[in-house]
């Protein structure tokens, strides 16, 4: 791939070159993914360390009770892991109208029965015990240090941070553990977090097992019971990360891979095999045709998606069939280049998250992504090992007659997971680990950044620093401030209702972005980092 390397953004940002390489939205986590490898440690050690020190870094974003999922390269071929947790044993439809109501039709968006069994602790034993050379104690040493020592909070953290404050303050532990001076934090003031350091050392000494059968559990379910959760020991100690095989679509002659259900991946393969049915380099880049049919495309691909993808054991439809080829096509004939549409899913049966990437000098990539969800997720911290805690459970329906009865909450079932990794291919070899964090803007990230690359020869800093839109629901769109006011007006005249916003952060999610160069001994790899937050990528 020829990329275009000059800068045609406001981003002042260049791409890292090197052999050996960690992309991450933290400096320090970049720091100690590198500190991996420089000990003799693989793309999979450094990935590890990075994840882990994230969870101190950006705990606006990610804890120790965060979800996860991963797609790697091991050198010969790509494996995925899916670590997002079920529902406790407990967790039923019934479950949630007895305690809220009968006309709830989600679980509630914080506290304890928000909670889903966390996975993230589990994907970091397995990708260690299957891929990594360093003792796993060693993995989590530099999160130690920083959780013992502190860290100088940034300005995009703190920004989070203090608008989460009033939401969250009330909630279990969440005071105790992250307004030590009973606010936020301010920018470039010390935090520390020696409970989290704790838990760490914990997990350190057992190899994780400590979070799901040792103290942490016990902790954990104690603090659950405390608070009218339902969590138990045996919803923890039966928990078990599951490797899968990822879901692929082909694109310009290149293959783009992600997780399968029960995560969004899909919307993003929908969305490119609907735009492989258009001539997008013949478009203008920023342009209003160019963004009006990217937006349709991913407007058809969550409509789908919203309507089927939930834990894949229940699922109406197979991802095949909604990534069938001749059924895409039908969907790419639904758009119409003169104005926007309400698209409704379509029949394919026939008849707060954090993002970092590695590679190293031997070929193994890693594309990794780890996720309290809504910000600080549930907003229950358990306070003697600090550990953070997602609110996945609000993916769930309770409600059997909502769009997706696939989704209805049930005991041990997974809930529909809106963070995915990514990973690009040509002719069966690797191309490039990234991905884009936010929510539902993280498959429109997937797709936006990849046009940008793959049709308009854009570099990946380019594409990472250009202008994004972000579909909500209906007609609404959200833009960056700084896309260009004729597309924005071209667009909202097609009949797209488009709100300029510009809290980037907020909105529009960061990426990180490996591409590799050649023979990594000898060219190496091309990293991006994301401008809309602390991002950084590092290597030798």
């Amino acid at each position: 791939m020829s990329f275009d390397f000059s800068t045609p953004y406001s981003s002042a940002r260049l791409p890292v070159f090197a052999r050996n390489i960690v992309s991450t939205s933290h400096p320090l986590a970049a720091q100690a993914g590198l500190r991996m490898m420089q000990q003799g440690g693989n793309a999979v050690d450094a990935a590890i360390a990075a994840a882990a020190a994230m969870t101190i870094v950006e705990p606006v974003s990610n804890g120790l009770g965060s979800d996860a999922f991963c797609i790697l390269w091991d050198g010969e071929k790509l494996h995925g892991l899916n670590a997002s947790g079920p529902a406790p044993q407990a967790w039923t439809p019934e479950y949630f109208h007895q305690k809220y109501g009968k006309d709830s039709v989600n679980p509630p968006k914080r506290g304890w029965d928000s909670v889903t069994v966390p996975g993230a602790v589990s994907s970091w034993v397995a990708m260690s015990e299957r891929f990594g050379k360093l003792p796993f104690a060693d993995l989590m040493a530099p999160a130690i240090e920083i959780a013992e020592r502190g860290y100088l909070v940034p300005v995009v953290v703190q920004q989070k941070w203090d608008a989460a404050t009033p939401l969250l303050q009330s909630l279990p532990g969440f005071a105790e553990s992250f307004l030590p001076w009973g606010r936020a934090p301010n920018v470039g003031e010390l935090f520390q977090f020696k409970a989290a350091a704790k838990g760490l050392k914990a997990i350190a000494e057992t190899k994780g097992r400590a979070f799901y059968e040792g103290e942490i559990a016990e902790a954990l379910v104690r603090f659950s019971d405390l608070h009218g959760g339902a969590l138990t020991l045996k919803d923890l100690s039966q928990y078990r990360p599951e490797w899968v095989e990822p879901i692929a679509q082909n694109y310009r002659g290149y293959t783009l891979h992600e997780i399968p259900p029960n995560g969004q991946g899909i919307a993003a393969l929908i969305a490119l095999g609907i735009l492989e049915n258009f001539d997008l380099a013949s478009l203008k880049v920023d342009g209003v045709d160019s963004q009006h049919l990217q937006i349709e495309a991913m407007k058809l691909a969550f409509a789908d998606v919203y309507r089927y993808v939930a834990d894949p054991k229940h699922m109406e439809v197979t991802p095949a069939q909604m990534l069938d080829t001749a059924y895409l096509k039908s969907r790419a004939q639904l758009i119409d280049m003169k104005k926007a549409q309400d698209f409704k899913a379509g029949n394919p049966v026939k008849g707060g998250t954090i993002y970092l990437t590695t590679a190293d000098e031997n070929g193994m990539m890693v594309s990794f992504i780890q996720s309290n969800f809504m910000g600080f997720g549930s907003g229950v911290v358990e306070p003697t090992f600090g550990v953070s805690l997602q609110n996945r459970g609000f993916g769930f329906s309770t409600d059997a007659k909502g769009l997706n009865p696939a989704n209805l909450v049930a005991p041990g079932k997974r809930p529909f997971q809106t963070i995915i990794p990514a990973f690009l291919t040509q002719n069966g070899q690797p191309v490039m680990s990234y991905g884009v964090m936010g929510g539902n803007m993280q498959p429109q990230g997937h797709m936006q950044t990849l046009v940008r690359m793959l049709d308009y020869g854009q570099n990946p800093q380019a594409a990472c620093d250009a202008p994004r839109w972000r579909y909500n629901t209906g007609m609404s769109i959200n833009v960056e401030a700084n896309m260009d006011s004729s597309t924005v007006q071209g667009l909202n005249d097609l009949g797209h209702d488009l709100e300029v916003i510009n809290d980037s952060y907020q909105d529009f999610g960061a990426g990180q972005f490996i591409w590799r160069m050649g023979d990594p001994k000898v060219q190496g790899y091309l990293a991006a980092s994301d401008p809309r937050r602390d991002g950084q990528a590092a290597g030798f």
